[in-house]
């Protein structure tokens, strides 16, 4: 039945709106240079596409981020629906660091490219290095946030993979907090390589955002360590972590580069 539901009914509905939203934001986007109103849509477009897949969603730990805030965000990686979980579940602006082939999608791609996400290049050190730096300079001159999934793709079997230093690297340079965020269930309502969307519930945990601004790129390891420990308490199925954690031991007042 999930199957059949998905092919009939999910599937064209989502494609639907895909189409309706991508188009929207590709006229909104000529009438809109501070890309507000393009995030607007694709908050709508996210909200739509969970509705129509029956899917809810349980936020903890929202208190911790200012809408206004600039920050970058940093997720496990479990199913092609992580992203319009986050999308429409966190309330500030932010670009997404996105593969290049989704920029290729009529009308997704099209968005994509018109509400300044950014492509990321696929082995080519010295062009992600250039993006890394570009995505930097971004969220520190227009003030807005990044989400990365920094596993660099989805994970098979629900286990989290070891993580790229790009949001670190990312986060230091544009002198803003790294914010954890764990997503539990995005895996069970749609399986990697499953293209049946099965409705469910779904958690999202924010972390207490780690201050990156007495940083160096020498504590990029670090932090990724730091982050990938954090992200993997609040993927768990445990009770929430309100208490704080510590920071990494090094000395971040050293600045070095």
């Amino acid at each position: 039945m999930s199957f059949l539901r998905s092919l009939l009914i999910t599937d064209p509905l989502i494609i639907l709106a895909t189409i309706a939203f991508g188009a929207m934001s590709l006229v909104v986007s000529f009438f809109d240079p501070t890309r507000h109103k393009q995030n607007a849509i694709a908050r709508a477009w996210a909200g739509v596409l969970l509705a129509v897949s029956r899917v809810s969603v349980n936020v903890e730990g929202l208190e911790k981020i200012k809408q206004d805030g600039s920050y970058v965000f940093v997720s496990n990686h479990l199913s092609y629906m992580d992203t319009p979980v986050a999308l429409s579940n966190i309330p500030v602006q932010f670009r997404f660091l996105a593969k290049r082939g989704l920029f290729q999608i009529p009308f997704l791609g099209w968005h994509l490219a018109r509400a300044g996400h950014i492509p990321v290049p696929r082995g080519d050190a010295r062009a992600a290095v250039k993006t890394m730096t570009l995505a930097a300079q971004i969220v520190r001159d227009q003030q807005i946030s990044l989400l990365i999934f920094p596993e660099g793709g989805r994970s098979r079997k629900g286990e989290l993979r070891p993580f790229l230093e790009g949001a670190a690297y990312i986060a230091i340079r544009a002198g803003v907090p790294l914010v954890p965020v764990g997503l539990r269930g995005t895996r069970e309502v749609l399986p990697y390589g499953s293209g049946t969307i099965r409705g469910g519930a779904v958690t999202m945990r924010i972390g207490d955002p780690i201050p990156t601004d007495q940083a160096t790129m020498r504590d990029r390891l670090q932090l990724t360590e730091y982050l990938r420990d954090q992200i993997t308490q609040l993927a768990k199925e445990t009770p929430y972590p309100n208490a704080k954690q510590n920071l990494p031991a090094r000395d971040m007042s050293n600045t070095d580069s």
